[in-house]
């Protein structure tokens, strides 16, 4: 069993990761390629399919050569993805449009209706266990059935994104649990779709598109010939579920047990817990199923992370990103230096992680307050590093106010921890040691895990978190900032309030 392997693969909402790993959760070879995020119009994040299969052929690939391994020696496959969004192929398998990213926000109008009737927390809350946003599937085809009737009339088949390579790979038509948990499209209580709730949703006509359902460990097929030949990969490896990537983070980040608070930071701000009975309240983002049987994944959530600090590099820092090339650093190392050069208590320009929307905050949209003369771009780097962690400080609040009990040390990945500035900063925004695990790629190891346990490796994805996940280091908080940041913090949760009005009227204006 020590010359056997798992590879893990994640397709996040403009990265494609490919990693392969040994029973100790050490990583032997991975690879990425980025792929484009399409915004044909406001409001829409979408990504050519045939583009994305390209990118998991050629991570796979690379990951196998570059580890030097007989492929025989990877005994199963797993594959995670950005939950939510939509992937539509036809009868022959072949992309019907576009996939469509979770960060799209076109149909919120759909949304609001839905949230606006009493019939939602009476009967559909009990159902879905979670709130309604504009990237989940219900909505965007919502949305396609009334302006795209053609695209459905298309289709055949309804994935979510890791269940469409997954398809890819084995030839195998699946949705699987923990990420269909997520979606509002099944009855989570009962594990199965329900024809009611989609009813309700407006979307009955569409149950025959919705594939059989499956487990994280379940074993979903086998790499095919043709898959086999394009990647490396041997003929008939078992290619297991794999699980949301929300989930996949919580495993890869250690929360083995109840009571661990995690904290992501990626594309989404993601902040979660396990515990054995689900939360239902109509204020929390999410009660999801966990790939163990009984247990549940508590999530206060929202694209309101690292990707806006991406946002800014990409449209404000080349000259930056050429410098640092030229002097063989990252466009992240100088970015970490300017923050440095600044103190928390020399500015309060806040800024409001808000460039992908909000599922939290209706109509919110992105922004600095409190520009002046004095501020560079040193402090607006400043601003954005401190908004991002006080997104994930507001979800986080909502979490100990529904379990108490929950840890106050915390468990935290993500770009994040490439930083140490920005470790420290949310160590000490949160006034708590962070925990960072000895983990590169918390997707593709997650997903790796349910492999692990679907070949035999381990009994379930806490026994494998166990033994595959190994805290590297902690970071403890500064007492001497707790003030400073406290009162940042207040203020900015008073204008998140007053900006309401505001938010809804650009929002309004642009829409007309």
């Amino acid at each position: 069993m020590n010359n056997e392997y798992v590879m893990g693969i994640d397709n996040g909402g403009t990265v494609t990761k490919a990693a392969i790993y040994d029973r100790s959760g050490k990583a032997i070879a991975s690879a990425a390629i980025s792929t484009q995020m399409l915004t044909p119009r406001p409001h829409h994040t979408e990504r050519d399919i045939n583009e994305l299969w390209a990118a998991n052929i050629e991570v796979i690939k690379q990951t196998i050569e570059q580890s030097g391994i007989d492929a025989r020696q990877i005994k199963g496959v797993a594959v995670t993805g950005h939950g939510n969004g939509l992937y539509l192929v036809d009868e022959g398998g072949h992309p019907v449009r576009h996939g469509i990213i979770s960060t799209d926000s076109r149909a919120k109008e759909y949304v609001e209706k839905w949230q606006n009737s009493p019939e939602f927390i009476s009967h559909i809350l009990p159902k879905t266990m979670q709130s309604i946003w504009a990237g989940q599937p219900i909505a965007l085809l919502a949305w396609l059935k009334e302006h795209e009737p053609e695209s459905l009339l298309k289709t055949h088949t309804i994935f979510m994104v890791k269940d469409l390579i997954r398809f890819y790979l084995t030839g195998e038509t699946f949705l699987e649990l923990t990420d269909l948990s997520g979606t509002n499209l099944i009855n989570v209580r009962e594990h199965d779709y329900d024809d009611e709730l989609l009813a309700w949703w407006g979307l009955a006509e569409l149950r025959n598109k919705l594939p059989p359902i499956k487990r994280s460990t379940d074993c979903c097929g086998t790499i095919t010939d043709d898959v086999a030949r394009l990647t490396g990969l041997r003929a008939g490896t078992p290619v297991s579920g794999g699980v949301f990537d929300i989930s996949a983070s919580a495993v890869a980040c250690g929360i083995n047990s109840l009571n661990k608070l995690a904290i992501i930071t990626g594309t989404w701000s993601i902040n979660e817990y396990v515990t054995d009975r689900p939360v239902i309240d109509s204020a929390l983002f999410m009660a999801s199923i966990y790939p163990i049987e009984g247990k549940w994944l508590i999530t206060e959530a929202s694209p309101t992370s690292a990707s806006n600090l991406e946002w800014f590099i990409n449209n404000f820092m080349e000259s930056e990103r050429e410098k640092a090339s030229s002097e063989g650093l990252s466009v992240y190392d100088r970015c970490n230096s300017l923050f440095a050069s600044t103190t928390p208590e020399e500015s309060h320009l806040l800024f409001f992680p808000f460039v992908f929307g909000s599922n939290t905050i209706a109509d919110a949209s992105a922004g600095f307050i409190g520009v002046n003369s004095f501020h560079n771009k040193a402090h607006f780097l400043r601003a954005i590093y401190e908004g991002i962690a006080f997104s994930h400080l507001y979800h986080t609040e909502r979490l100990r106010h529904l379990n108490p009990a929950l840890s106050g040390t915390i468990r935290i990945a993500g770009g994040v921890t490439h930083s140490p500035v920005w470790l420290q900063l949310f160590a000490d925004v949160f006034q708590s040691t962070l925990e960072i695990v000895d983990v590169k790629e918390h997707g593709t190891l997650g997903t790796a895990m349910t492999a692990a346990v679907m070949i035999g490796w381990f009994d379930d994805v806490f026994a494998a978190s166990n033994e595959m996940v190994h805290v590297s280091r902690t970071v403890t908080p500064d007492p001497a900032r707790r003030q400073v940041y406290h009162d940042k913090y207040q203020l900015y949760k008073k204008l998140l309030s007053e900006m309401q009005s505001p938010w809804k009227s650009c929002s309004s204006y642009i829409t007309h």
